[in-house]
């Protein structure tokens, strides 16, 4: 599903990494960790195709239906464009040949499944940074992707929305999708997905979250 072939990337001339080779197979569930500024989140932009790779290449074998889908940051979405929650989800119908009866039904399902029915008609700005995340989370359900990149699908949730979301990623992963996902909580790494890919400037490791995690410092996993 994805093979990385010889792959650095970062600012030009500055490789972050020693280049790498790594597969993630068909329905794999990755995590990706790695201090602040390792690459994590320029590594998913160059999976997903929208950074360069300063050298080597990224092959992805997805249906051309459905593709892949990637989650970036919520700082990136401007919260002014006047748009409301409803409108901000249901752009994960893009390209689909629903009818309008079956994207209402599917919508309504999808915001209750993320508990955001009540919410339909607040703008953007009006929402609290939990409600965006799983607004955007909605977004990706409707998708259908069999591909699926999350940055930090994490942030900005409390206990109740974290709950949600590893409930989704994992009910995504027993539909046979790959999801890559990148995720500073070592706990939930460790407990969550079955590999995780450390990304150090000294090089790369894939490994089972399990013995990977237990090889960092204590303080981190707690």
């Amino acid at each position: 599903m994805i093979k990385c072939n010889q792959l650095r990337w970062g600012a030009p001339g500055q490789p972050l990494t020693p280049a790498i080779d790594i597969a993630l197979a068909k329905g794999s569930l990755t995590g990706v960790i790695g201090a602040n500024g390792s690459g994590k989140s320029s590594l998913l932009k160059v999976i997903a195709g929208l950074q360069k790779p300063l050298a080597g290449n990224v092959i992805l074998q997805v249906p051309r239906r459905g593709g892949l889908s990637f989650l970036a940051q919520q700082h990136y979405l401007d919260r002014q464009f006047p748009i409301t929650l409803e409108e901000l989800v249901a752009a994960g119908f893009w390209g689909s040949q629903e009818t309008p009866l079956q994207r209402r039904q599917r919508l309504r399902a999808v915001l209750k499944g993320w508990c955001l029915d009540g919410l339909e008609r607040r703008p953007l700005m009006a929402l609290s940074g939990g409600e965006l995340q799983r607004a955007l989370l909605a977004r990706l359900s409707l998708a259908d992707a069999p591909l699926l990149l999350l940055d930090e699908p994490h942030a900005a949730l409390d206990e109740e929305g974290q709950a949600l979301l590893w409930k989704h990623i994992h009910a995504w992963h027993a539909e046979r999708r790959t999801l890559v996902v990148v995720c500073h909580d070592l706990a939930a790494v460790r407990r969550h997905l079955p590999q995780t890919l450390q990304i150090k400037s000294s090089g790369c490791v894939l490994a089972p979250s399990k013995d990977l995690i237990l090889q960092q410092p204590r303080m981190q996993v707690a």
